[in-house]
């Protein structure tokens, strides 16, 4: 197994990294919070209302290239937002993960779990035969809407609803 050359390669080019693009603000994207070196942001096509994707805005094609410290922050920022979204959104619990399956640029999911079936392995599914497609996009209204309520909770000694 092979990995993505590092960020400093000439083959790395930013442009083609949607992640790379959204971190430098050259795509706009749904802000919850921002810091000097991560960005949280809803996921356009998410499993459960509130899903967070966290970036590095440095490339990182693996998470496990990232530097200990920026990963922190994001794990940390990750659980300042947990029970936000677990009483925002009725959700019993909090996924978190790496993943990197569809974007080589490290980033983390942050999603309000209604069902046990919301973040899940095939190996946990009886059936035999499954198919899976891509989460509905939600409209940039509600996206903005949604946005705009999480980073007031951010900064409001405030408790949702």
């Amino acid at each position: 197994m092979t990995k993505d050359l590092p960020t400093d390669s000439p083959r790395h080019d930013p442009a083609d990294c949607l992640f790379c693009r959204i971190g430098g603000k050259s795509l706009p994207s749904h802000v919850v919070h921002e810091s000097d070196r991560i960005l949280a942001f809803l996921d356009i096509h998410p499993i459960r209302r509130g899903h967070v994707v966290i970036i590095p805005k440095a490339h990182y094609a693996w998470f496990d290239d990232l530097p200990a410290d920026v990963a922190a922050e994001i794990l940390g920022f990750a659980r300042e937002l947990a029970p936000i979204l677990r009483r925002r959104y009725d959700a019993k619990r909090v996924g978190f993960m790496f993943t990197g399956t569809d974007i080589a640029h490290a980033h983390a999911h942050v999603v309000p779990m209604v069902e046990p079936t919301d973040i899940t392995s095939r190996r946990y599914i009886a059936e035999e035969t499954l198919s899976f497609g891509t989460a509905p996009r939600m409209p940039d209204e509600e996206l903005g809407a949604i946005a705009t309520e999480i980073a007031a909770a951010l900064v409001s000694d405030d408790v949702f609803p």
